[in-house]
Formats: C-alpha cells, sequence, structure tokens
C-alpha cells in the first residue's frame, strides 16, 4: 500500500480546496453584487421584508440540496456502485436518483403551492394576515418553487462531478445561480420600475430561471465528459433506500443553518425592518462560510471516504489534520476582520439608494454578532466529512439540531433583550456548540487524529489572525474620515480595499515568518489546480 505524504495530501487538498473556493468565490461575488442591487432597489422596507422571506425556501433548497449537502450521500454511494459494477452500474444508479428525486419533489412542489399562507406565516408569524407584506411574500415564493424541482437532479450531477474530482466543473457552476439573478435585477433598472411589486415578481422569476441555468450547466458538463448519468428512472428500490437513509439525516444537519437563520427571522419578523437587517448582515457571513465551508466540506468528503476504503489510518490522520488547519486557517481571520471593519464593510457595500445610514448600523451590529460564530459554522463543515465518509449522517444531524436547539432559546431569550442583534448572537453560539458536539464524537468514537505538524501550526495560525485583527482596527481607525458616510463611494471603496489588502498581506506574511505555509508553497498549490 502507498501511504500519502503528509505534505503532498496537505498540498493537494489545499488545491482542490482552492478550486471549490474560487469558484465559489466568484459566486459569492456575483452575489454580492446581486444583493447591494437589491439593497439599491428596495432597500430595508416593506417588498425586501416580503422578498427575503419568500426567499428562505428557494435558499433553503440550495443550501441542501444543489450547494453540497446530498454530496455527502450520492458520493459514498456513487463510488460503491462504480466498485461492484463499473462506470455504467454507477451512471445507473445517479440516473435512478435524478428520476425518483424529480418525481418526489413534484409532488412536494404541488403540495407547497397550495399551502404557500400558512408557510408564509411560519416563516415569519410577525407578518399581519393578508396585510401588504403577506400578501406579496405568498405570491413572491410561489413564483420561485421551480427551483425547487430543479435542486434535486441538480445535486446529483455535482456529486458525481464531485465523485470523479472534478471539482472544478460542479463548483464554478454554481455561480451561474447569482448571474441569473443579476440579469433578473438588470431587467429592473432597464425597465425601470424600481420599488415595486412588479420588481419583485421579475426578480422571483430570476430564482427560477436560475434553477434552469444552473442545470443545464452541469447536466452539459455530466454528458460531455467521461461520466454517463443512465437510464433515468424512478424506483423506491434497496439502493434508493439505502440513498434516502443517509441522505436525509445529512440534509437536516446541512440545512439546520439556513433553518436556523429563518428561525432567526421568524424570532425578528414582527419588527420592521429586521428581516431585511438579518439578511444583510448574514448574506456578508455566507461569503466566507461559503468560500471556506462550502470548499473545505465539499474536498474532504472525498478525501475521508477514499481514507477509509484504504484503510489507511495515517493518511486518514492527515486528512483530518489538514482539513483542521485549513477550516481555521481560512475562518478565523475573515471571522476578526469581519467583525472589526462591520460598519465600513456594510456602509461601503449597502448604503446606497433606499438604504440608509440606520441601516447601516443596524445591519453592521448583527454582522459583528454573527462573526463571532463563522469559525464554529466553519468547523461544523470540516467536522462532518468525518462521518458522512462512513456513512453516518445521523450524527452531523444530531448536531445541527443540537445547534439549532441553542439557537432558538438563545433567540427567544435575546431578543426581548437586544433585538435583531440578539437573534445574530443566538445563531453565532450555535454554531460553536454544534462543533463542539462533533468534536466530541470524533474524540470518543474515533479518535482524534491531529499531527505533529497540525499541533504546530495551529496555535500560530490563532496567533496570525489575531495580530492582523490589530493591524485592521488600527487602519480603520486612521482612515476613519475617508470611510464615514459623508465621504464619496470610490473613497470608502478605496480606504476599504486599502485595509483589507494590508490585513491579508499582514496574515500571508506572519503564516510565512511563523513557518505554518510559505508563499512558494501557497502560489505552487494554486498554479498546479487552476
Amino acid at each position: 500500500m502507498v501511504r500519502v505524504r503528509p505534505k503532498g495530501n496537505r498540498m493537494s487538498l489545499a488545491r482542490n480546496v482552492a478550486t471549490v473556493g474560487v469558484a465559489t468565490l466568484l459566486s459569492r461575488a456575483l452575489g454580492f453584487v446581486r444583493d447591494v442591487m437589491i439593497a439599491v432597489v428596495f432597500g430595508a422596507g416593506i417588498r425586501a421584508d416580503a422578498f427575503f422571506v419568500a426567499f428562505q425556501l428557494a435558499n433553503l433548497a440550495r443550501r441542501m440540496l444543489a450547494e453540497g449537502a446530498l454530496n455527502a450521500a450520492v458520493v459514498p454511494l456513487y463510488l460503491r456502485a462504480r466498485d461492484r459494477g463499473g462506470e455504467a452500474a454507477a451512471g445507473a444508479f445517479a440516473g435512478q436518483l435524478i428520476g425518483s428525486l424529480a418525481a418526489g419533489l413534484a409532488a412536494v412542489v404541488a403540495v407547497l403551492a397550495l399551502i404557500m399562507p400558512a408557510i408564509v406565516l411560519l416563516l415569519a408569524p410577525g407578518f399581519a394576515v393578508n396585510g401588504p407584506r403577506m400578501t406579496l411574500a405568498v405570491e413572491l415564493a410561489r413564483l420561485m418553487l421551480p427551483y425547487l424541482l430543479l435542486a434535486g437532479p441538480l445535486a446529483v450531477l455535482m456529486g458525481v462531478l464531485n465523485a470523479n474530482h472534478r471539482f472544478a466543473t460542479a463548483a464554478f457552476a454554481t455561480a451561474a445561480f447569482n448571474a441569473t439573478m443579476l440579469a433578473a435585477l438588470l431587467a429592473i433598472f432597464l425597465l425601470d420600475t424600481g420599488d415595486s411589486a412588479a420588481s419583485g415578481r421579475i426578480l422571483a422569476i430570476g430564482v427560477a430561471a436560475a434553477g434552469i441555468s444552473q442545470f443545464v450547466l452541469v447536466g452539459i458538463a455530466v454528458w460531455t465528459g467521461a461520466q454517463r448519468v443512465t437510464p433515468l428512472r424512478i424506483s423506491f428500490g434497496p439502493q434508493m433506500r439505502r440513498f434516502l437513509a443517509l441522505a436525509i439525516p445529512g440534509l437536516i444537519a446541512s440545512g439546520i443553518p439556513q433553518i436556523t437563520v429563518i428561525a432567526g427571522v421568524m424570532a425578528a419578523s414582527a419588527s420592521p425592518s429586521a428581516v431585511s437587517w438579518i439578511y444583510y448582515a448574514n448574506r456578508l457571513i455566507e461569503l466566507p462560510l461559503g468560500i471556506v465551508g462550502i470548499a473545505v466540506g465539499t474536498v474532504l468528503v472525498p478525501a475521508f471516504a477514499h481514507a477509509v476504503r484504504s484503510g489507511d489510518r495515517a493518511e486518514m490522520a492527515s486528512v483530518e489534520s489538514r482539513g483542521l488547519e485549513l477550516a481555521l486557517g481560512l475562518a478565523l481571520p475573515a471571522a476578526i476582520a469581519l467583525a472589526a471593519l462591520a460598519e465600513p464593510i456594510v456602509r461601503t457595500l449597502f448604503e446606497h439608494g433606499a438604504f440608509l445610514p440606520e441601516d447601516t448600523t443596524a445591519t453592521a451590529l448583527a454582522l459583528a454578532a454573527f462573526a463571532c460564530g463563522l469559525p464554529g459554522h466553519v468547523l461544523v463543515k470540516a467536522f462532518s466529512p468525518v462521518f458522512f465518509a462512513r456513512e453516518d449522517t445521523a450524527t452531523p444531524m444530531r448536531a445541527a439540531l443540537f445547534g439549532f436547539i441553542i439557537a432558538i432559546a438563545g433567540s427567544l431569550a435575546l431578543m426581548p433583550l437586544a433585538g435583531h442583534v440578539g437573534v445574530a448572537v443566538a445563531i453565532a453560539v450555535s454554531g460553536w456548540a454544534s462543533a463542539l458536539l462533533l468534536g466530541i464524537q470524533i474524540k470518543r468514537r474515533i479518535g482524534f487524529a491531529i499531527d505533529s505538524a497540525a499541533r504546530r501550526r495551529l496555535p500560530r495560525i490563532v496567533l496570525a489572525a489575531l495580530l492582523m485583527g490589530a493591524a485592521v482596527k488600527g487602519a480603520d481607525a486612521t482612515l476613519a474620515p475617508w470611510l464615514a458616510s459623508g465621504a464619496g463611494t470610490l473613497a470608502r471603496v478605496l480606504a476599504l480595499a486599502a485595509i483589507m489588502a494590508l490585513g491579508l498581506a499582514v496574515y500571508v506574511g506572519l503564516l510565512n515568518v511563523l513557518k505554518v505555509s510559505s508563499l512558494r508553497e501557497l502560489a505552487a498549490a494554486l498554479r498546479k489546480q487552476l
């Protein structure tokens, strides 16, 4: 048996994470432009609240199905089918999944369309029955339902690509979602419909169109590659039942963070604009969480699956250590920077058009609270693949449910005291609670196999992140006049870009000085894969 050298394994994982991360960065960057345009059009008013509540369903489907959650169930079973029967058997299994999921989701969509008013009231109990926010939210949510129908088949196709280490093809397809929504927003600006019900409808139709564009792109990628997905059929035989047994707990586990945000929105929905403030703040957290969490989670599932199948404990320890290093090495500095620069970031990105200075203050407070929980949420993404690779999706589900309970209890307790910021604090704590429970389970049942290299590097990563935080906070104080509300947009953009560049330079430089990772290693990892 050929053992994987720790350094080579670290660089291979880094390259794959970099590939998925760059693709996710592109998607999230487009998402930021999308949200800035939404803020310009709708601000934090009635139609913004209605759209964001309606968008919760499509966003939940995207998180649970189309952005890697089904990956945990598809990849191990797809690889098992290929080992037993070759590419033809694996392709038939994938086709069976697509046909069965499409049929099941069609029934779900039909039911949701009928009971949508009840669903909206559940999502936002603070909305007045038959009031303007509720009426518009029901209409917009129904227009978005086609996305839910396509999300399951799309996830299977992406799982096939990931199982065959075609990470870039699947990852870059996620950018199509936000690109399509940007096209819808461009139509709103061209038609000059402004903050109106018509604009909301156009944007909701854009969500449905985004699902179509993603499905077409990923379908072409699979069809033109070596892997085939045939035949498409509906079946609920042993293979499908095994898949559902793995997928349902995994879906719950991966969907709980989004459901937790939905629960926070429920708690805050009675307060005007609070839904929008929470949404905008959470979207800023989604950037590093998407780049790091989704990238690390997507790459680690097949890496752990291969290690488990080979029985190589040294490889398992190396994958576990490198995953933890990458997760904390990327998430911790992002969290510190977001907390330190919350107000200038929100002001620079969103304070335009209908988005007012008081919206900036409220959103920034929520962002700083969310940022404190970012490393915990990313650790959940890094720990869960340890169980997914063993076809155990129940343990991550239980950990996610534990965090959900913490978030709900915390939101109810803190909302009367701190408003929407209390909701953000509760959600932040829930991430750490879930990660702690998963870490305890890994130690008890598998053994927390952290190698000597990780034990040496992890404390240095923490030190580098803290020093970077001090540097950006000092730069923020120095450039405060350039970042104030009265400063021009260009001045704010340049000042914020300079602070972020300084922070990145300080952090990368400290990693080099502390001998965590050299610039040469990072450049080589990116060059080989990208």
